[in-house]
């Protein structure tokens, strides 16, 4: 077997674009980029390099955003305040419900700017009244990556990163999920992306899996089409009018040809002995079990493949599946170990990636990098092994205050009660607080993809 530190070489070299210079490395960068395993870091050395990198990214955000200085200002904090680890949790957290409070138009364009740590770039809006694609399109013609999820609500989540940090996030992910499943991961293998194509659209979902198109050699894409703002709204509103129907028409079609070419492809890599990865969301592979056992079918790819999925865990509007029963399902219809089918959790606010572990299928947190904060109903921190809102520090954010609380509810343990990993991690079932909609890196695409498909 092959060792791990050749291991991590392998993979740092295929996606060694997303990783700078490390003459420019900021603290921020070392705690993401330096270790090789970003959940088996000691505890004392993960500490340090967090409150370097939370440190560093709060000063950062102080001195250059004037909308969060002044935010700071209003909870009287300063980066004076930050002189050890038991101070970050004073650091002034954003509502990640702020990133849906936007206006239309070119005002939506000063707002993007105004989130944006540093200097704006020289954006071109041609348009007198833009929609929210055409300015999306504009920054990122100007070398930003502005991208978006939403809610079952349709109000769209809008994030501005800058070059910089989308390599760190899309670097972060695959390096979570390759080192968590060593020694899966190989170059020379084949994949399935279970998401839109991240060339053709700026879900963030959807975008941040370009690194999988370098991490492994051949990919294929589910969902081959563009995805706009527009699209989705038309589509989560019922899509009304002749243009809504022919589009629910056709996305229907999109879907069960979907489903059929999975099963080809399913059907081809049967016959080799390649190793094959699936990534994205689970309804789509959900449905194609569901139409394997239909039809009385079943594979047994066993350790040559695995699975990792992202959000997404309505099936239809009634239906929910659990992250345990996916895996049994998988592999009683796949043949694929529970160990090499593991949830990631993430959003579109943060660039931490939390995967579940193989032994015991908890997400652990890359804490090096990314602090987790569990509040109360009144938003005070509360201890391990106590459930609450989610909120983290997000050290590798350079391009807007990653220090965001979440309408999730979850309960953080100090350590894995299965595996010997030493960092914090969170218990597998991540729900929502109550009140608030549900979402998740799939959710949109969830909405619109499997209105119809499988009724």
């Amino acid at each position: 077997m092959i060792g791990f530190d050749e291991y991590i070489d392998k993979f740092n070299k295929c996606v060694d674009k997303y990783i700078p210079p490390i003459n420019t490395w900021t603290p921020a960068d070392e705690a993401l980029y330096k270790p090789k395993d970003l959940f088996r870091i000691p505890l004392k050395e993960a500490e340090q390099l967090q409150f370097k990198a939370v440190k560093f990214a709060f000063n950062q955000h102080y001195a250059n955003n004037k909308f969060y200085q002044g935010f700071c200002k209003e909870n009287n904090v300063s980066p004076d305040d930050i002189k050890a680890s038991d101070d970050l949790v004073k650091i002034p957290l954003i509502p990640d419900g702020f990133f849906k409070d936007y206006p239309h138009g070119k005002e939506f364009a000063t707002w993007l700017g105004n989130i944006l740590t540093g200097d704006l770039p020289k954006i071109e809006i041609k348009q007198h009244i833009p929609t929210y694609d055409q300015v999306i399109d504009a920054f990122n013609k100007a070398g930003m990556l502005v991208s978006y999820s939403s809610g079952t609500g349709g109000r769209h989540t809008f994030i501005p990163r800058d070059q910089r940090t989308f390599f760190a996030s899309e670097y972060a992910i695959a390096k979570s999920a390759v080192t968590m499943l060593y020694p899966f991961w190989e170059h020379d293998s084949s994949g399935y992306l279970l998401m839109p194509n991240p060339k053709k659209t700026n879900i963030y979902a959807g975008k941040v899996c370009l690194v999988y198109f370098d991490a492994i050699q051949n990919v294929n894409v589910a969902i081959d089409r563009e995805i706009t703002t527009e699209l989705i709204q038309m589509m989560m509103s019922g899509g009304r009018g002749l243009k809504g129907r022919l589009i629910k028409l056709f996305s229907r079609r999109a879907s069960r040809q979907m489903v059929d070419d999975i099963i080809k492809w399913l059907e081809y890599h049967d016959k080799t002995n390649e190793k094959i990865t699936f990534v994205g969301a689970p309804y789509i592979l959900y449905f194609v079990m569901e139409k394997l056992k239909a039809q009385g079918r079943s594979f047994d790819f066993g350790e040559r493949c695995g699975v990792a999925t992202g959000g997404g865990w309505k099936i239809h509007e009634n239906v929910r599946l659990s992250v345990a029963d996916f895996r049994k399902e998988v592999k009683d219809v796949l043949g694929i170990p529970e160990k090499y089918c593991l949830d990631v959790y993430g959003m579109v606010e943060g660039n931490g990636w939390m995967v579940q572990c193989p032994e015991g299928h908890y997400l652990h947190v890359p804490y090096s990098y990314y602090k987790p904060i569990v509040l109360d109903d009144e938003f005070e921190q509360v201890g391990y092994g106590e459930s609450g809102r989610f909120a983290f520090l997000d050290s590798v954010a350079s391009s807007y205050p990653g220090f965001i609380t979440t309408g999730d509810r979850v309960k953080l343990l100090e350590h894995c009660p299965v595996c010997d990993r030493p960092g914090p991690v969170l218990e597998p079932e991540v729900k929502r607080v109550a009140g608030a909609e549900m979402r998740g890196c799939a959710e949109e695409m969830r909405s619109m993809m499997t209105r119809d498909i499988g009724r």
